[in-house]
C-alpha cells in the first residue's frame, strides 16, 4: 500500500550555478549545470520516497521528450505515476533558475504550456488507498472539488495543502484540509510581516481546527496546533548552498514524522531539521 499521494505538477529544471548574478545585457559563464526533475508536489515526494515512505504522485504529462526524462527520474524514487494521464499535443513545463553564490539565493523563469488536472481526471479515483494526500495550492476549483470528494467520501485520509503563493481563491481549499503549509512568501503577501498573527487571525476564521504550519526561511518555522498552542523552532545553523525545493522538503520532513506518530511541534522540529541539511547541499538526494 501507498501511504502518501501528491497532486500537483512535475517539471524539468535547467539550473545554472553562477558566482553572482549578472549585469543587465551582460555575459556571464556558469560554473555549473544541471538538468533536474522539479515541481514541488514531485519534489516532496522524491523526499518522503527516500524517507522511507511509498508514494503516488497525480498530475499531467505532456507527451514529449521531456516527460520520459520526468517519468525517469519519478521511476528512480519509486514513485507511483500510473494515475496521471498524458496529454497529447503538449510541452512538459520547464524552469530555468539562476543559482548564486554570492547571495545564496535563486532566481526562476517559468515556462508552462501542458493544461492541469480536470476533475473527470481524479473522479473515478479510490483515495482510501492512501493514508495521506498532499496537494499544491493551485488549479484552484479543480482542487477545491477534489478535496471535497475526499473529506466527504474518504473521511479517515488526511489531507494537507501546501500554500505557496496568492492565488484568486485559494482561501476556498483552507476548510477541506487537515494540515495547512504555508509559505513566508504567502504569509508576507498577506501584509504580515511575522507569523504568529496571520496564523492566530486565520485559526479565529476558520470553520474548523487544522493544524498550521508556516515555514519561515532562516528563521526557522512556526506553528498553531489545533488546540490552540503557538510555537517557534530555529532554523539549522549552516551554510547555504542551495535554497531551491527547501520548502518541499521541509513539507516532506513534516509529513512523515507526522506519519510516524510525531505531534505538531516534533513534526516542525523534524521538517526543520531535514530542510536545513538539505540546504547545505545542490539536489534533493538525501544520501548524496
Amino acid at each position: 500500500m501507498t501511504r502518501v499521494l501528491g497532486v500537483g505538477v512535475a517539471t524539468l529544471d535547467w539550473i545554472q550555478v553562477v558566482e553572482q548574478y549578472p549585469d543587465v545585457d551582460s555575459e556571464l559563464r556558469a560554473e555549473q549545470q544541471y538538468l533536474w526533475r522539479g515541481g514541488n508536489a514531485s519534489n516532496t515526494l522524491v523526499v518522503l520516497s527516500q524517507l522511507g515512505e511509498k508514494c503516488s504522485w497525480l498530475g499531467t504529462l505532456a507527451d514529449d521528450s521531456f516527460a520520459d526524462l520526468i517519468c525517469a527520474d519519478l521511476e528512480k524514487y519509486h514513485i507511483d505515476y500510473s494515475l496521471c494521464p498524458r496529454i497529447t499535443h503538449s510541452t512538459s513545463p520547464a524552469s530555468h533558475i539562476l543559482l548564486s553564490h554570492e547571495s545564496a539565493s535563486r532566481n526562476i523563469v517559468h515556462y508552462r504550456d501542458l493544461r492541469e488536472l480536470l476533475e473527470e481526471d481524479s473522479r473515478a479515483i479510490d483515495f482510501s488507498k492512501w493514508e495521506w494526500v498532499h496537494f499544491e495550492g493551485r488549479n484552484i476549483d479543480v482542487t477545491l472539488k477534489v478535496m471535497q470528494q475526499l473529506k466527504q467520501q474518504y473521511p479517515n485520509v488526511t489531507v494537507s495543502l501546501e500554500i505557496e503563493k496568492p492565488r484568486d481563491g485559494i482561501e476556498q481549499l483552507y476548510d477541506c484540509a487537515d494540515h495547512l503549509l504555508f509559505a513566508k512568501h504567502f504569509v508576507e503577501s498577506q501584509g504580515f510581516k511575522t507569523a504568529e498573527p496571520f496564523l492566530s487571525q486565520l485559526q479565529n476564521q476558520l470553520r474548523h481546527s487544522p493544524e498550521l504550519i508556516c515555514a519561515w526561511g532562516a528563521q526557522g518555522a512556526f506553528a498553531l496546533s489545533g488546540g490552540g498552542v503557538y510555537s517557534e523552532v530555529p532554523a539549522v545553523d549552516i551554510q547555504v548552498v542551495d535554497t531551491r525545493a527547501a520548502g518541499d522538503v521541509f513539507n516532506a520532513g513534516y509529513i512523515h514524522a507526522c506519519l510516524q506518530g510525531s505531534d505538531t511541534l516534533s513534526s516542525v522540529e523534524q521538517a526543520c531539521q531535514l530542510a536545513g541539511r538539505q540546504c547545505g547541499r545542490l539536489g534533493l538526494s538525501l544520501g548524496d
